[in-house]
């Protein structure tokens, strides 16, 4: 793979964070009934940077949770015959029923993922609301579906990855886009 560009520094994701943060509060009044759940791996940590943000403009910690949903990725090979991402594992704190559930991923891409993390937070109660916030919207939809707060809008080509790295998994924040050989 060709690296093409580095669209998002440490600076410029502490900020697209940061007004996600300011944008979940405002279309939600607040942090009453909040719940934050990260889409594993990098999900996870997004979820938590954003639960730190909310704490810090609100003074309140906003649950969260973590769902390990497995994507046999179809924008990097085949695995298996439809392409299905499948949950391994929810581990939700608190009950989900008649909470405004956040689901948090780094990247937006065919919609598969956020469908399976649908499903597994629906088999775990009924929220009364579910947003999905995403660091990265890069097009290219397969299903109907759209991110509530968006870091920064992607748009890409077939040809095209986006790879996010995180602090707390690759020691450094980055966005960056590369193009398939």
């Amino acid at each position: 793979m060709n690296k093409k560009a580095n669209v998002l520094d440490a600076a410029a994701m502490r900020r697209a964070l940061t007004r996600i943060a300011h944008e979940i509060l405002e279309r939600n009044k607040g942090v009453e009934g909040l719940m934050l759940v990260g889409i594993k791996t990098r999900g996870v940590p997004i979820a938590k940077r954003l639960q730190q943000r909310i704490q810090d403009i609100e003074g309140v910690e906003v649950p969260i949770g973590e769902l390990d949903i497995t994507l046999y990725r179809d924008d990097l090979s085949h695995v298996d015959d439809q392409n299905e991402p499948t949950l391994n594992e929810a581990n939700l704190k608190e009950q989900v029923t008649g909470k405004n559930v956040i689901l948090v991923d780094d990247v937006l891409y065919t919609g598969r993922t956020v469908r399976a993390a649908m499903d597994a937070v629906m088999d775990q109660g009924r929220p009364s609301q579910m947003q999905l916030a995403v660091l990265v919207d890069r097009g290219h939809r397969e299903l109907p579906i759209r991110a509530d707060f968006i870091g920064k809008n992607i748009p890409t080509s077939q040809n095209e990855i986006i790879t996010v790295e995180l602090e707390e998994i690759d020691k450094k924040d980055s966005v960056s886009i590369y193009e398939k050989e």
